[in-house]
């Protein structure tokens, strides 16, 4: 796939709620739908929304018509989930976290596939999570090796994730999921990291139901 050098973070995190609501509206038989009523989805403006899509090339609407759902989710599809290109993808850290996240990877069709998980605890290693068996954390760079995983999800405490992920980003791994509870910056060129914080948003839903 193209990289699209203009697209900019705060670009880039929207997509998936554009591509959450033009599902919707494809599963509900819509065919069209106007800049306008797209940023009032999005709130934002229509302004916004057409300078977002036009990152991505020649996106135009049509005069009184407005945009394809069919083609911006064709657009996103190959933009997010790579067109049924799967991501490889390793879990790092097996307990009840861990478990829970990869039961959503292995359950939703988000364009990555679990192939492996590990842990070092006794009662966690030879035990399968979600039809994936958990191998000792020993066993990763061999396996690293042999099947060239490209993501890593961070399921473990914060001086686990920092430890790991330098040994990770040496065994190929150029895309991290962080729930260490810590934002993990990974000082290597070509290497992203998402960091996933589950409390910020109980905290800022707390902020607003007591500051309304």
């Amino acid at each position: 796939m193209a990289n699209h050098p203009k697209a900019s973070l705060p670009v880039i995190k929207r997509l998936p709620k554009y591509y959450r609501y033009l599902k919707a509206l494809h599963a509900a038989g819509v065919t069209s739908i106007s800049s306008r009523e797209l940023a009032s989805q999005m709130g934002t403006t229509a302004s916004q929304v057409r300078q977002d899509f036009n990152c991505f090339g020649d996106v135009n609407g049509r005069q009184g018509i407005g945009y394809s759902v069919e083609g911006l989710l064709g657009l996103l599809e190959g933009l997010l989930l790579g067109n049924g290109e799967r991501l490889p993808t390793i879990l790092i850290g097996a307990g009840r976290l861990g478990k829970a996240v990869s039961r959503f990877i292995t359950s939703n069709t988000n364009g990555y596939e679990l192939i492996a998980a590990f842990d070092s605890a006794p009662c966690e290693v030879g035990c399968t999570v979600n039809g994936i068996q958990i191998r000792h954390i020993d066993e990763l760079r061999e396996f690293c090796a042999e099947h060239k995983p490209q993501v890593a999800v961070l399921c473990l405490p914060r001086e686990g994730a920092t430890e790991i992920s330098g040994t990770l980003v040496e065994l190929g791994i150029r895309g991290f999921w962080n729930f260490s509870h810590y934002d993990l910056s990974v000082p290597y060129p070509n290497v992203v990291c998402e960091n996933v914080h589950l409390g910020d948003s109980l905290m800022s839903l707390g902020y607003r139901l007591r500051n309304d």
